[in-house]
C-alpha cells in the first residue's frame, strides 16, 4: 500500500509540475543563416561577450572541458578522426570515402553533444573542422609547436559556451515551455538583459535539474540518427541506479555546488572529482608460503583493494 501511495504522490507531483512549471519560450523561429566558416560559427557563440557582467562564471568555464569540447583533454579531437577512419569510411552506405564527402550530418554523431550548434553551419564547416584537426595532428608529428598552438586555438574556439546552455538547449519541453527565442538568455531570472543581441532574460525550468545535463550525458544510443552511436550513459545510470534507490541530489549539486567548481566542469582526471567520487581502502600483508619440495618456501604478498563509488552514477562514464 505504501508503494502505491508513494507512486500516486509522484504522479500528482509530476502532473503539477507539467501544469505549472512553464518556461518563457515562444513559437519556433526561423533558423539562423548557416555559418560558412569555423570563424563565423565561433563568433556566433563567442562567450567573451559575457565576461563584463559574469567574470567569475566565465573564468570558471574557461578552465572547464566545456570550453574545449572538441579538443578535449585533448583526447576528443583524435577520437573524432578515429570515428571517421574506423567508422564512416568503412561503413558501406555512409557515403564517406574521403574527407571531402563528410557533411554536418555525418559529424553530428559526435557533435550532437560536443558541438550542437554545428547544425547551424554548412557542410564546408564540417570539413574545415576535420582538416583543422588533421593539421593539428600533423603539426605534432612535425614538432611544429607554433602551428600546434595556432590550430589548437582554432579547434578550441568551437565549444560548449554560455549561449549553448543558456539559449540553444535551454528549454527541453518545448511543447509546454516554448522554443528558445533568439533575443533571450535563459537562466533563473526574468526581465531586461543588458546586451545588444540578447535583450531579455527568461526562466529555463529545467536548468537546475539533472535532466538538463542528460541532454548530452544521456542514456546511450542516439536512435534518432541513421547510424546510432553509443556514448555517454551517465544520466541513465543516475536514474536507474541512484534515484531509483533513494538518491535525491542533482548533477549540478555535486558537480557545481559541492565541488565548489561552479562552471568549471571537470572529469575523472581532476583531483577534486576523484576525491568526491571514490573511497579507496588498501590492505596488504606479506607472508611465506611453502610451495613444494623443489621450490621450497616462497615470499608472497596479499593485497586487498576496496573501491567504493560515492557518485550518483556508474564510473567510468561521460
Amino acid at each position: 500500500m505504501k508503494k502505491v501511495f508513494t507512486v500516486c504522490l509522484a504522479v500528482v507531483a509530476l502532473t503539477a509540475l507539467a501544469m505549472y512549471s512553464y518556461g518563457a519560450g515562444g513559437p519556433k523561429t526561423e533558423p539562423p543563416p548557416k555559418a560558412k566558416t569555423i570563424a563565423e560559427l565561433a563568433e556566433r557563440y563567442d562567450s567573451s561577450r559575457c565576461i563584463d557582467c559574469h567574470e567569475e562564471a566565465h573564468d570558471e568555464w574557461s578552465e572547464s572541458l566545456h570550453a574545449r569540447s572538441i579538443l578535449g583533454s585533448p583526447r576528443t579531437a583524435p577520437t573524432i578522426i578515429t570515428a571517421i577512419e574506423k567508422g564512416l569510411k568503412l561503413f558501406p552506405y555512409s557515403g564517406v570515402k574521403e574527407d571531402s564527402d563528410i557533411t554536418v550530418e555525418h559529424l553530428m554523431l559526435c557533435m550532437k553533444c560536443h558541438l550542437p550548434q554545428l547544425d547551424e553551419a554548412t557542410d564546408d564547416v564540417a570539413r574545415e573542422i576535420v582538416a583543422t584537426i588533421r593539421g593539428w595532428q600533423q603539426a605534432y608529428r612535425d614538432e611544429d609547436y607554433d602551428k600546434v598552438d595556432e590550430l589548437e586555438e582554432t579547434i578550441a574556439s568551437l565549444n560548449i559556451g554560455c549561449m549553448v546552455c543558456h539559449n540553444k538547449v535551454a528549454l527541453i519541453h518545448k511543447y509546454a515551455d516554448g522554443y528558445p527565442q533568439p533575443d533571450t538568455v535563459y537562466g533563473s531570472q526574468e526581465g531586461d538583459h543588458e546586451d545588444e543581441e540578447y535583450v531579455k532574460m527568461a526562466v529555463a525550468p529545467a536548468l537546475g535539474e539533472s535532466i538538463f545535463c542528460g541532454q548530452c550525458h544521456g542514456h546511450g544510443p542516439n536512435f534518432e540518427f541513421d547510424h546510432p552511436s553509443q556514448c555517454a550513459t551517465a544520466y541513465g545510470s543516475y536514474l536507474f541506479a541512484y534515484v531509483a534507490h533513494g538518491g535525491n541530489e542533482s548533477c549540478q549539486e555535486c558537480h557545481m555546488e559541492k565541488s565548489e567548481l561552479g562552471h568549471n566542469m571537470q572529469s575523472y582526471r581532476d583531483e577534486t572529482m576523484i576525491e568526491m567520487a571514490f573511497d579507496v581502502k588498501v590492505e596488504g600483508r606479506s607472508l611465506f608460503w611453502r610451495k613444494d619440495k623443489t621450490d621450497g618456501v616462497l615470499p608472497i604478498g596479499v593485497i586487498d583493494v576496496e573501491i567504493y563509488n560515492k557518485t550518483g552514477h556508474a564510473i567510468p562514464d561521460g
